[in-house]
């Protein structure tokens, strides 16, 4: 079914769309020579052109141009020859121009769709289009002496190429929603469109959300919060956002359209002005730029280019390797986490251990010392022959960790390091024969019990017979050996 479909408890139908934001990651910015790069100090990345002075002209970055087109052919969307850019005046201190340059009546792309399923359902989102844009400023309220009665201005981020990604009100749910923004960002960072780091502002988040007595036709009152900058901001400020209308509409009110803030510390979004309409905007055509053309030997180039997708990595590990839906999307979280775990499952011969020991005990390991595989000291192969150790019951499974613990110390290979500590596991049924009969003849309380009829008491005895081996006999072995000699008649 698509996201479409869900609908939430209660007497609404809920309806988001998204409005998605990206830092394209290039070296310089959309339409000059600047750098891109964060966290520099204020001001230091301008020049006439992204501060709007009289007389400059832009220039398109062509690698945003390349990464956006990429976002597109990545979602399947449908990419036009020939676009255009148009100014979208709004007045903002931040702004420096009065006008942001990004794309209105053609856009760079539309269409598409993203999908994914979970928990025995498959969500499909509509995209509407994609688009090229340049960023804003940045206002600062705090951390100055006069911070209470001034705002200053750090036009860095002024110029800055993004991609806007904006969508269908197809999800239905503010953990849907929250869901598709990790899944957008996953798929933006495979292809290398963006490193999409939020806490920078590398990918923000518009959420349109509004809400519709069920079985009416008619489409309810939207309202927009803005700029949330976290997958959490964005689930919790939905969540609080359908009750809010929720209780309006309960009450006989009417929702107003409008725009809002997420108050964070508060947990709750306010309002913040009247929603703008497109006329607001006063778009038109940017006269300084020409229509932006991509050849189809272009397109066809970029893509080629594509990487898998992390949505279609997780789809062909579950099929390829029988693994369930959240195991295969664990392990598609990243290309080179796929890589590895399947060159451990090829080097092992059991995808599933691969999976169990990449996920759990290695993963773990690797994410207390903050690596993660490609840091890591043990390769597949020999991850691989670890495993291979402890199914065929030469090393024991509590064994195989504390080696798996001496790999990563050391880089050294599971078989020396059993060899060494002394932790090989004894498997020969005649090498133990002789430890369960020493066994059984030092606990002949025990013994009679399970002839009696207590036949648990065969797994104090198996216990006592491993004990005795300082924890060296396969326990399998002599669970085996123990049983039979207690069962043998005559004995």
């Amino acid at each position: 079914m698509s996201a479409h479909d869900s609908t939430t408890a209660g007497a609404y139908d809920v309806m988001i769309g998204l409005e998605v934001h990206a830092q394209l990651q290039t070296a310089s910015k959309m339409f000059c020579g600047c750098s891109a790069r964060f966290g520099d100090l204020p001001n230091t990345h301008t020049c006439p052109t992204c501060l709007g002075l009289p007389g400059a002209l832009p220039v398109p970055n062509s690698r945003a141009v390349d990464l956006a087109a990429m976002v597109a052919l990545a979602l399947g969307c449908a990419v036009s020859p020939r676009s255009r850019f148009a100014r979208k005046h709004y007045f903002y201190p931040d702004l420096p121009k009065g006008y942001q340059i990004t794309q209105h009546d053609r856009p760079l792309a539309t269409g598409g769709a993203l999908s994914w399923s979970a928990a025995g359902r498959t969500c499909t989102v509509r995209l509407v289009r994609v688009q090229l844009e340049e960023d804003a400023g940045k206002s600062l309220h705090e951390g100055f002496a006069d911070s209470a009665a001034s705002a200053y201005l750090d036009f860095n981020r002024s110029g800055v190429p993004l991609v806007e990604i904006v969508t269908e009100p197809d999800l239905t749910s503010a953990s849907d929603a929250s869901e598709f923004a990790r899944r957008l960002r996953a798929a933006l960072v495979a292809i290398g469109a963006s490193d999409a780091h939020m806490e920078e502002g590398g990918l923000r988040c518009d959420a349109n959300v509004s809400l519709r007595r069920r079985g009416e036709g008619a489409l309810g009152v939207r309202t927009e919060i803005k700029n949330l900058n976290s997958f959490r901001a964005l689930q919790r400020a939905l969540e609080f956002e359908i009750a809010r209308q929720a209780r309006v509409l309960d009450a006989g009110g009417r929702v107003e359209i409008e725009t809002r803030l997420w108050d964070d510390a508060g947990g709750r979004t306010v309002g913040m002005r009247t929603k703008e309409d497109s006329e607001d905007y006063r778009y038109f055509p940017e006269p300084d730029l020409p229509p932006l053309e991509i050849a189809p030997e272009r397109l066809a180039r970029l893509r080629a280019a594509l990487p898998e997708l992390p949505d279609a990595r997780q789809a062909r590990l579950a099929s390829a390797y029988g693994l369930s839906d959240d195991d295969a999307g664990a392990m598609a979280r990243t290309a080179a986490l796929a890589a590895y775990f399947e060159q451990t499952a090829q080097a092992s011969g059991d995808a599933a251990a691969a999976c169990l020991w990449v996920r759990g005990e290695l993963g773990r390991r690797l994410a207390d010392a903050g690596l993660t595989v490609e840091g890591s000291r043990v390769t597949p192969e020999a991850l691989g022959a670890l495993i291979r150790m402890t199914s065929s019951g030469v090393v024991s499974a509590s064994a195989a960790k504390r080696i798996l613990a001496r790999m990563m110390a050391t880089g050294a290979t599971a078989d020396a390091i059993a060899a060494a500590d002394g932790l090989l596991q004894e498997s020969a049924a005649d090498a133990l024969d002789r430890l369960v009969e020493d066994t059984l003849s030092a606990h002949p309380t025990q013994v009679a019990q399970y002839r009696a009829g207590r036949r648990a008491v065969a797994r104090f005895l198996v216990g006592q017979a491993i004990k005795a081996s300082g924890g060296r006999a396969n326990p399998s072995v002599v669970d085996r050996l123990v049983r039979a000699r207690l069962d043998a008649p005559g004995t």
